[in-house]
């Protein structure tokens, strides 16, 4: 099965799938991580501007990335070799939601996603795709294929933009809406009832009647009906469990290059490489470029008194221009005094806006003060999940939390970002450890705060926990 084979240095574990526009593979990164590899299509990705459209779109991934946005599967590299073209993902792309779909298909309620891993799993997809909309792309290939449900229960979208660049075909917002409505009917007709069933419906209602926003704030609305602590992920996290450890059937991996020469698609030279945005225009920088970046259609890049003072500048360079040609045009005394007048009017106008501009302070970063970790009291019986409580308490600003949870048993989880909102002071950080096996365990994890913090260094705390079977 290819088992041991490497892509750039991540090893193969055996495990795969096929998607759209190709075969992802389960994989373990040169660090030791979890990581996950896709090896395209290799029709798909046979012509130049097929792989032109496809840096495009990774690179405005990993720009998304790189602006806090972690609901979206992290991309760390873009490769060819000998034709073949592979992308390199720093989380692994398995299971998906049609992954679980299929496994709990058979399985007893107590094994499978309930109605809270169904609002859980919209919430997020729905933020996500909002954030997307509002960079000025697209997803283009949502389903439950495509919904990536990471270690932590989080969902994760996966493939945006890759269909759309490997065909050609434009992917547009309104799809993406119609996409969510169906995946949220699809979901609660097969992991909710009741109220819990009729509130995904209206959801996906107000989705295609009033947006995705709408269909969040119902979502949010109506969560009463959820079953308790749905928010903790703790039915979803159990559910992957089940599903890691079933002996899942895989597709046929893909034939993995015989050489180790691998060239990366996402650093080359821009001069005169053409994007997918047509001929003329050049393909966008690297990730990880030292560039100022703003996402939208049409968004300028200057700063508001910029633009202010710009516009007044162009306007009476224009007047002067056509004076210049023209010549004077003779003009009543009343008429000038009108002119003299607005001109005053507008003056006053742009040194007033000028001024509120330079007295408003930028908003207030994030920085976490404090980390606090609870384990359950109780001891943890045969086949149980440990629920760790970790809350960090912040300074009120908005941005992104960098964390990591360490394990005492030597299993390395992956590095994580919460998105924080400004007035927030307390954030929740759960961990699910789930443990098997026969003896006496104590478990001890680590809630360690990369970035950013109050003090300028990592801040952690700690908690244990005993097992017995």
């Amino acid at each position: 099965m290819h088992d041991g084979a490497t892509i750039a240095g991540h090893r193969l574990t055996g495990r795969t799938r096929v998607s759209e526009v190709g075969t992802w593979s389960d994989a373990v990164s040169p660090e030791g991580a979890l990581s996950g590899v896709l090896r395209f299509d290799t029709r798909a990705v046979s012509g130049p501007e097929a792989r032109e459209r496809l840096v495009a779109a990774v690179t405005a991934d990993r720009r998304l990335s790189h602006s806090g946005m972690s609901a979206l599967l992290p991309v760390a590299d873009l490769v060819t070799a000998r034709g073949e073209v592979w992308l390199i993902t720093t989380r692994r792309a398995m299971p998906t939601v049609a992954d679980l779909l299929a496994g709990s298909a058979t399985a007893p309620d107590g094994r499978r996603p309930d109605a809270g891993s169904v609002g859980t799993i919209l919430v997020e997809t729905a933020q996500a795709l909002l954030a997307v909309h509002a960079a000025g792309l697209a997803h283009g290939a949502l389903h439950p294929g495509t919904v990536v449900i990471g270690e932590d229960g989080s969902a994760m979208l996966a493939e945006r933009g890759l269909l759309e660049a490997l065909r050609g075909e434009p992917a547009s917002p309104q799809r993406d809406i119609a996409a969510w409505a169906a995946l949220a009917r699809g979901l609660s007709a097969n992991w909710a009832h009741g109220d819990a069933a009729a509130l995904f419906d209206r959801a996906a209602t107000a989705a295609s009647t009033d947006g995705l926003g709408a269909a969040r704030d119902t979502l949010l609305a109506g969560r009463d009906v959820l079953p308790a602590g749905f928010t903790t992920r703790e039915r979803l996290v159990e559910t992957l469990h089940v599903w890691a450890a079933a002996d899942v059937r895989t597709s046929p991996p893909p034939p993995t290059p015989d050489t180790g020469e691998i060239v990366t698609l996402l650093h080359v030279p821009t001069e005169g490489v053409a994007s997918s945005g047509g001929p003329g225009r050049t393909a966008p920088p690297p990730a990880g470029d030292d560039v100022m970046m703003r996402f939208g259609p049409g968004v300028p890049t200057e700063t508001t008194a910029a633009q202010i003072w710009r516009s007044g500048r162009d306007q009476m360079a224009t007047l002067q221009a056509q004076e210049g040609v023209d010549g004077p045009r003779p003009r009543s005394r009343r008429r000038r005094r009108k002119t003299a007048w607005a001109g005053t009017l507008l003056l006053a106008i742009l040194i007033t806006v000028v001024i509120l501009w330079l007295r408003q302070s930028p908003g207030l970063g994030v920085a976490v003060e404090k980390v606090d970790v609870r384990a359950p009291k109780k001891t943890v019986r045969c086949d149980g999940t440990a629920n760790f409580a970790g809350v960090v308490t912040t300074n009120g600003g908005s941005g992104a939390i960098r964390f990591v949870w360490l394990r005492s048993d030597g299993e390395k989880l992956p590095e994580q970002e919460q998105i924080v909102r400004s007035g927030t002071t307390s954030v929740d950080l759960p961990l699910h450890w789930h443990v098997t096996g026969q003896g006496a365990f104590k478990g001890t994890a680590t809630l360690r705060v990369l970035s950013p913090t109050t003090t300028g260094q990592p801040i952690q705390d700690k908690a244990s926990f005993s097992y017995e079977c």
